[in-house]
């Protein structure tokens, strides 16, 4: 990969975290919602695991995928919060958000060739799931904005520490590599039916 890439990578990233900063010195209100926002995701295993499998699966599908998967999730994930703070109703939140713990993690696991828009298609499916709960759960006391942005700027960090773990998989090349990446693949599916049958 490219040090272009990871210029491009880190582009996204701060151009994602700097408006949201801004919040936190715009009032109570604000940087509570920041905060509230920022460790929503964090703060569920369900989350965590299906952010960093995202950045994983890009790694794996490599290119164009590596910017445009998580870009994607995050950019739909709003649209799923606007949904929960409106109280429109999105079916099967849980189940969706389990199922994506799982999906991902086979993809990584059996490093699916999925073409580019099909791999935005599949994160940004699962990431309605992800965003309504996010938004349906927003403290009523926070800024919406804020609020938005804390849980926008999360998965995003979640998103780059899936990257890194990624490169850094990468890194050991060979069958090793390649071993590490499908059992971390594997150890999510099954964390994800774990979580899909209550059992963690």
């Amino acid at each position: 990969m490219t040090s272009r890439y990871h210029a491009a990578l880190a582009a996204a990233l701060i151009s994602l975290a700097t408006p949201t900063l801004a919040f936190a010195h715009a009032g109570i209100g604000d940087a509570h919602g920041l905060t509230h926002g920022f460790m929503h995701p964090v703060g569920s295993l369900d989350h965590v695991l299906a952010m960093i499998a995202v950045g994983l699966l890009a790694v794996t599908l490599g290119g164009r995928a590596l910017w445009l998967l998580p870009a994607s999730f995050v950019a739909v994930m709003a649209v799923g919060g606007m949904l929960g703070v409106a109280g429109i109703n999105v079916p099967f939140v849980e189940t969706g958000i389990a199922l994506s713990v799982v999906v991902f993690g086979l993809a990584v696991a059996f490093r699916t060739p999925l073409p580019v828009l099909a791999g935005m298609a599949l994160v940004g499916f699962f990431a309605i799931f992800h965003g309504f709960a996010h938004g349906a759960e927003m403290p009523t006391d926070a800024s919406g904005l804020a609020y938005a942005g804390g849980f926008m700027l999360a998965t995003a960090l979640l998103h780059g520490v899936g990257i890194a773990v990624g490169f850094g998989i990468g890194r050991l090349g060979g069958t090793f590599g390649a071993r590490l990446a499908q059992a971390s693949g594997g150890a999510m599916t099954l964390a994800g039916l774990a979580i899909l049958t209550k059992l963690i």
